[in-house]
């Protein structure tokens, strides 16, 4: 499982969290990738491409996790 470090920040949007934490080459991927049910936070099947995404959730596509501190 990886980290992503909000760095000050309260939130991150879901797409520019993927496109950022490398899980997607760019946002249009990520987002292409959550409006297709590709995408859960904290387990729930996500559609939403911005969603906040807060310290302490987990974010997973493709088998891989990212945790949100």
């Amino acid at each position: 499982m990886e980290k992503f470090d909000l760095d000050g920040r309260e939130y991150v949007a879901l797409c520019d969290l993927m496109k950022l934490a490398g899980m997607c080459h760019s946002g249009g991927m990520a987002k292409t990738v959550i409006a297709d049910g590709n995408v859960t936070v904290d387990g729930e099947l996500e559609l939403r491409k911005r969603c906040k995404i807060r310290r302490g959730q987990i974010v997973e596509f493709d088998g891989q996790k990212i945790v949100v501190e």
